[in-house]
């Protein structure tokens, strides 16, 4: 609909967004009741929207989990892969093809854990790939078992007196590695995370958005965090912006989360760097320069 400025109300522009990019026949998605991935989804297809990416030329890649779910209803050149290999697959991709807008779309377990060594390498060579982290604390898909991301005293199927593990810091994890992009938002700040989600995609280098997410019917009922609105007003009350968190002791900032960009530089991006060892290669043994 639109109103009597014909301007297209939020609920129009939402339909639009789904006859564009969703596989209806795919529909109705299998995420449980208050799940924040269709959220998070839904802020992944308003940024490609917004930049006017080819869909022919953007490609989808996910791994195994409830998050991974999220490439079986884009509209896109997809590929749902092995558990943790996701990042492998789309580098081999991005390599093969450096022109396409290669997307990953993940969660804590699929990436930090089995994929936890595909994800220091990509950020390693710096190769241009864009990943969104759904970040739900736990394994979500296989049975509520804890998960890199779960934090300590936190309750799992796997942890049921409490979680003794220290969490990773995804995207810190990632800056340590060699990410040339690093940004985390949540599913609650949504034009915050769209822009995030936008700069990480055109940035020339490799970008990782952590993305808190909440997992209602296996983290939130067994650490009794209440309803999915419950938990979407722990994520308002509880994200600190990164300008802020500067100012504040770790005390202050203690069972906070800081979202907002927190790394940014350009470096040489890998793909970039492939080609330029090619035409050196096909140089010295004398054939014709590799066109891509």
């Amino acid at each position: 609909m639109e109103n009597s400025n014909g301007v297209k109300t939020p609920h129009n522009q939402a339909s639009n967004l789904v006859e564009k990019y969703i596989r209806i026949e795919h529909l109705p998605q299998i995420w449980c009741a208050g799940c924040s991935n269709g959220i998070i989804m839904r802020d992944i297809i308003q940024a490609i929207d917004n930049l006017g990416l080819n869909k022919e030329d953007t490609i989808i890649v996910s791994g195994i989990g409830c998050s991974s779910r999220a490439a079986g209803y884009l509209d896109f050149n997809t590929i749902h892969t092995t558990h943790g290999r996701a990042l492998a697959f789309a580098t081999g991709i991005k390599l093969a093809n450096p022109k396409l807008e290669v997307i990953v779309i993940t969660g804590d377990g699929d990436i930090a854990a089995i994929g936890g060594n595909h994800l220091i390498h990509a950020a390693r060579r710096n190769i241009g790939l864009t990943i969104i982290v759904m970040n739900n604390n736990i394994y979500g898909m296989t049975g509520g078992q804890y998960s890199p991301t779960t934090p300590s005293a936190a309750v799992g199927t796997t942890a049921p007196y409490g979680n003794i593990d220290r969490t990773f810091d995804i995207a810190n994890l990632a800056i340590g590695a060699g990410a040339t992009y690093a940004a985390r938002g949540s599913a609650y700040h949504v034009p915050q995370t769209i822009k995030m989600i936008q700069d990480g995609i055109k940035h020339q280098g490799f970008s990782i958005i952590d993305v808190i997410s909440s997992c209602p019917t296996y983290f939130g009922r067994a650490n009794k965090l209440g309803t999915p609105a419950n938990m979407l007003k722990w994520q308002a009350d509880n994200a600190v912006m990164i300008s802020r968190a500067k100012t504040m002791t770790p005390a202050e900032l203690k069972g906070k989360f800081v979202i907002g960009l927190l790394h940014e530089e350009l470096l040489d991006e890998f793909t970039v760097s492939y080609q330029e060892v090619i035409r050196r290669a096909t140089k010295i043994k004398g054939v014709h320069e590799y066109e891509t």
